[in-house]
């Protein structure tokens, strides 16, 4: 594979190359002293040894696919964060609630073969193999900052392809107003699931509006610094939509649904005062148990925390003119 060098990319935008070993150019020189007085030691880790590396399980189709992807275009001036922490640290309750459940109780997780439904408001429904589903459909890096709801956030460099070019293909009807997500259901696989005390009613359901899944920025993954997505990380499919908070960020999706009124989702049902259907970020707007000003760009510690502030839509403004006259404060 030929690996080109990104001409929009200077010293200062990138992360160091001890972090992202995924078959990506990156520069290197003065800019790993800049940021190593910026960042804590566990930035400046040494290579993880698997960090640029395919499961064992991955086919060798979308392997290939994911090696041909084209390289990020867009402009970036964050440093990435260290793979070992993308890999650990994660919300995925279907293993787990606490932040590591996720990478230790996920090796039971078979995500290949895959099939994903495509229903509702559809002129061409019908369940379709993964590789059917991507066929014809180039792969793209894009780096996308992720803002988590708890107010800690990443940076993080996706594998996948826009939204739209899925959904274009299955002809959405005029009635289709919004695009309804369910993620997998195999409580013998997830250990969250199948657990007595969990009060989530699965399987876990996510939406958007229909001109939010069409939007350009709206995300498909199926790769993570290079490679295939990790069980942890909501393999083989997640929905990336870096403007909102991460819940609407649905992992491991079987079922891809058109419909006409808006989507229950599930942290909807759970606490409906807390979590609304939009889930923009928004500075202005506190969750009812802690402020949404600022938060924590990961890697931190206690004495390094690491602190910034947030910015509306996550940084991402020109999706604003989606919610022109709207009260964001109601529809939070």
């Amino acid at each position: 594979m030929v690996i080109k060098k990104r001409d929009q990319l200077t010293e200062s935008d990138v992360t160091p190359e001890a972090i992202y070993q995924a078959r990506r150019s990156f520069m290197k020189g003065g800019m790993v002293l800049g940021l190593s007085a910026l960042l804590p030691s566990v930035a400046m880790a040494k290579p993880e040894n698997n960090a640029g590396s395919f499961t064992q399980s991955v086919p060798n189709w979308l392997k290939q696919k994911i090696l041909a992807s084209r390289a990020n275009t867009q402009p970036i001036k964050e440093a990435l964060t260290p793979y070992n922490i993308a890999t650990t640290y994660n919300n995925f309750y279907e293993f787990g609630y606490n932040k590591d459940d996720p990478s230790k109780n996920s090796g039971n997780f078979q995500p290949f073969p895959w099939k994903v439904e495509i229903a509702g408001e559809v002129n061409k429904p019908g369940h379709y193999d993964l590789d059917e589903l991507l066929k014809n459909i180039d792969l793209e890096e894009r780096i996308y900052r992720l803002r988590c709801v708890e107010a800690w956030s990443m940076v993080l460099p996706w594998i996948g392809f826009p939204l739209h070019k899925l959904l274009k293909r299955f002809e959405p009807t005029s009635r289709a107003k919004y695009v309804k997500f369910t993620s997998v259901y195999r409580p013998k696989q997830m250990p969250g699931q199948d657990s007595a005390f969990s009060t989530i009613n699965w399987p876990y359901v996510e939406g958007l509006r229909m001109d939010e899944a069409m939007h350009p920025l709206t995300l498909i993954a199926v790769g993570l610094y290079g490679k295939n997505l990790l069980n942890q990380s909501g393999a083989p499919l997640r929905l990336v939509v870096p403007w909102k908070y991460g819940f609407k960020s649905a992992k491991s999706i079987v079922k891809i649904e058109l419909v006409e009124q808006q989507p229950l989702n599930t942290w909807q049902q759970i606490a409906p005062n807390e979590y609304g259907f939009y889930a923009n970020v928004n500075p202005h707007v506190d969750h009812p148990r802690w402020s949404q000003k600022e938060e924590r760009r990961l890697p931190s510690g206690l004495f390094h925390p690491n602190i910034i502030p947030t910015r509306m839509f996550n940084g991402y403004e020109q999706v604003a003119s989606l919610y022109k006259g709207m009260d964001l404060r109601k529809n939070f």
